[in-house]
């Protein structure tokens, strides 16, 4: 089952959907996947039954993949808006070697690497995630900066995995590399988190360590940087990473956990704005967000008014 959220600009609300080949159809009155987990706990199917479907179609999906943002239009949207985003970090080699070479304390990416306990840290709340097609942040004061390509993992209120969505890391390698104790500050600012196209259920998902990701970075027209690994190079297990998760924690439903990155630009690469951000899974879909200023991104509608 995949699941996404549009945006009606007739109502101004969001709608939680059933996306098939059919078309994109209401799931009874929820506006994304934590909220219906709120509702309903277990299978993603299971819920989406229990909750109920409407027949009328909103549209196709390959078309609203195609709609930009701020358009006066039915569009996707985050299709999960979680209580809290949590991260893991150090889980592939490429990224063992990458936060290795960034940082002035080395050591410690090789012993978490090998260490039983994962690295997981506190990413971003729902109000401030980006949706497929909505703008990433690029800090001010950072001269290096970097997406980072990852399945997600959405749990329910037990803590268990129901689906599996992309979500975009941004990351300031400088400002990290400097001092490990800077790592909030290098991962948590306007914009930093992008979540979607959907969530697939994990019925939907035969094998969750053969996911094949891909990221390509496009500036003025260009494809400038490409890559690509799978879900079987991780060091560390889904199911064990949710699980160091929920020790002594409290797991909200719908909450979303990042899982690390196999793919990361050379060295000498950083983003600017108008890049184009593409990270795309099989069966997930592409998850595309354009970068921009950080300091020029609006809050959150709810902060302001």
């Amino acid at each position: 089952m995949r699941l996404c959220a549009v945006w009606n600009p007739e109502d101004h609300r969001r709608a939680l959907c059933v996306a098939d080949d059919d078309g994109v159809f209401p799931v009874a009155r929820f506006g994304d996947v934590a909220e219906l987990l709120t509702s309903h706990l277990g299978p993603l199917e299971a819920a989406v039954a229990a909750a109920g479907v409407s027949s009328d179609s909103l549209g196709r999906y390959d078309d609203l993949t195609k709609i930009e943002p701020g358009s006066d239009v039915l569009r996707l949207v985050a299709p999960v808006v979680p209580a809290e985003v949590w991260a893991a970090g150090v889980t592939y080699e490429r990224s063992r070697d990458a936060r290795v070479h960034e940082s002035s304390e080395k050591d410690i990416y090789e012993r978490v690497y090998e260490a039983e306990r994962p690295e997981l840290f506190f990413k971003s709340t729902g109000a401030r995630i980006m949706g497929p097609g909505a703008p990433v942040g690029l800090r001010a004061d950072s001269e290096w900066q970097i997406p980072e390509p990852e399945i997600a993992l959405v749990l329910d209120g037990a803590g268990e995995v129901v689906g599996y969505t992309l979500g975009n890391d941004m990351s300031s390698r400088d400002i990290e590399g400097q001092n490990p104790l800077y790592l909030g500050q290098a991962k948590i600012f306007a914009g930093s988190c992008a979540i979607g196209p959907s969530v697939v259920s994990t019925k939907a998902v035969e094998d969750p360590y053969s996911l094949e990701i891909e990221m390509h970075i496009v500036r003025a027209g260009q494809t400038i940087f490409t890559g690509s690994t799978s879900t079987a190079r991780l060091r560390k297990r889904f199911d064990v990473l949710a699980a160091y998760l929920q020790r002594d924690n409290w797991i909200a439903p719908g909450t979303v956990l990042l899982t690390g990155t196999g793919i990361v630009p050379p060295d000498d690469f950083t983003l600017q704005p108008g890049d184009v951000v593409e990270i795309s899974s099989d069966p997930i879909g592409v998850l595309r967000n354009r970068c921009e200023p950080a300091e020029g991104l609006a809050p959150p509608p709810a902060w302001t008014s």
